[in-house]
């Protein structure tokens, strides 16, 4: 089920929200979890109710895993065979995990690279991928090395499958960890409706809304059309064009998400963790990584940098492992060589900045944010396209920069159909919108970046429910529920 849906909105949402707290009214807290992780079951396998036993098995495996990982054994074996035993519960476990995701996410991938390499005829299975398979097994591999660590409670299997499961951050994270969000489900406080935090999120998701069905969603048709018409006279200002919509397109739809999510959240009373932090501010790669989605970065920064040695064995270790990290960055993203091309890209950017530190931070903070800025457009090319060699070829018709001109079908894409209702209506407007070619990509692409760069992220708002808030809230979600042409998922969604 997508946020941004009829069903989820007016049928899903109302349902939880009444069973979820109408049983806290009862006096009933365990039924009220129960409640909430079968709607959360429901949300899963709404579209594809095969997801469930894959979701389940994973859950079951992991949190018996867990558990004898905390398991006290008392003087029944000696403290060596202990630390062999947990290490050798903590390697079935990832390779479990790694594998559940191997095979769903990367059999037909790497048996499809290794017909290329070695003239061979594996047959591929054409896997479907199950939604938010790598949140929710990232986010039970952090629980499980953390229990192998002693950094755990020791949950019943209520408390655990409503962590893996609460569907705000079910299908496209953010990434939480037990102790963000287990602790506030027990605090008594957070079982009463809070209007407060009813008002906040209501005004975060239609926000998120709008984000999504009004902005990103009309960028992905720009974007679907430049991709398309590579081959068939795209002119580079088409393509430079295609390029910025992307970029803006994969900044509102995951911003978007994060806002409805983080919405979703404050309305059951539960404070998920920021992932999102205005990316496009950054004034570094390395700042950029410390804004575009924080919860992944935190787990492999977590998970896999320091267990590599991070920073402690040298400048040169250093780099290799910020390196390793990107790689794995770009290939949790997805089973494509342009992931992980655009992992390494960002790894080496990384490193460079790192490497130069000084230079960088020399320059006048413009310049800093402007090659910042390409460099992550340039890179959001090899994200977006299907192949590497289509990325590069995308890049050189960028490049040749010979044919400047704009196709008429291409800039229709851009036109928001209320803007247009505005300024068709007002004879003075109308005419310089008409006098001015391209006016629709200007504005909508100037616009985003206007957004981009001078407001600040919902989650920062000193949110007050007020009349004009209200307002605002309502205003947007009439808007982003009335563009619900077509129902649309989230880009993340895919990974």
């Amino acid at each position: 089920m997508l946020f941004n849906s009829y069903i989820f909105i007016f049928v899903f949402l109302p349902l939880t929200l009444g069973s979820y707290y109408g049983l806290h009214k009862l006096g009933k807290p365990v039924f009220a979890k129960v409640a909430l992780i079968l709607m959360s079951f429901w949300f899963y396998g709404y579209f594809n109710p095969s997801y469930l036993w894959i979701m389940c098995s994973s859950i079951v495996v992991n949190y018996l895993l867990s558990q004898l990982l905390q398991r006290r054994w008392g003087g029944t074996i000696s403290k060596g065979q202990l630390a062999l035993l947990k290490k050798a519960l903590l390697g079935i476990g990832l390779i479990f995990n790694l594998g559940l995701i191997f095979y769903f996410k990367y059999y037909d991938f790497f048996v499809d690279n290794l017909n290329k390499v070695f003239s061979t005829d594996f047959q591929l299975k054409n896997i479907v991928l199950p939604l938010g398979i790598s949140f929710f097994t990232f986010q039970q591999v952090s629980y499980m090395v953390d229990s192998y660590r002693g950094e755990t409670k020791e949950y019943n299997f209520t408390d655990y499958t409503l962590f893996v499961t609460f569907f705000p951050q079910l299908i496209a994270g953010p990434i939480v960890l037990h102790n963000e969000v287990l602790p506030q489900f027990e605090d008594k406080n957070n079982w009463k409706i809070n209007w407060d935090n009813i008002a906040r999120g209501l005004y975060m998701f239609a926000a998120g809304l709008v984000k999504k069905a009004v902005i990103a969603d009309t960028l992905s048709g720009s974007v679907s059309w430049g991709y398309s018409h590579l081959g068939s006279g795209l002119t580079s200002m088409d393509a430079i064009l295609t390029m910025l919509a992307y970029t803006f397109q994969i900044y509102f739809d995951f911003s978007g998400y994060c806002d409805m999510a983080t919405g979703l959240g404050y309305m059951f009373n539960i404070h998920i963790p920021m992932n999102f932090n205005s990316p496009y501010k950054a004034l570094s790669v390395v700042d950029f990584w410390k804004r575009w989605h924080l919860t992944l970065t935190r787990f492999l920064r977590t998970y896999v940098y320091f267990p590599l040695g991070g920073s402690r064995r040298g400048t040169v270790r250093t780099y290799i492992n910020i390196i390793i990290v990107f790689l794995v960055s770009g290939l949790w993203h997805g089973a494509n060589w342009t992931f992980i091309f655009w992992g390494f890209l960002h790894g080496i950017g990384n490193a460079l900045t790192r490497m130069f530190r000084k230079q960088w931070e020399s320059m006048h903070v413009v310049l800093q944010w402007a090659f910042t800025f390409l460099f992550v457009n340039i890179t959001w090319i090899f994200f977006r396209a299907d192949s590497i060699s289509q990325a590069f070829t995308f890049i050189k018709r960028i490049l040749k920069f010979q044919n400047l001109n704009l196709h008429a079908a291409f800039l229709q894409t851009f036109q928001l159909k209320e803007f247009y209702l505005i300024y068709s209506h007002i004879p003075v407007l109308n005419k310089i919108m008409a006098s001015i070619r391209g006016s629709d990509a200007l504005i909508l692409l100037g616009g985003m970046l206007f957004l981009c760069l001078n407001f600040k992220n919902n989650q920062e708002m000193n949110f007050r429910p007020t009349t004009k808030m209200a307002a605002v809230t309502v205003l947007c979600l009439v808007w982003g529920i009335f563009t619900l042409s077509g129902v649309s998922e989230f880009l993340y969604f895919n990974f």
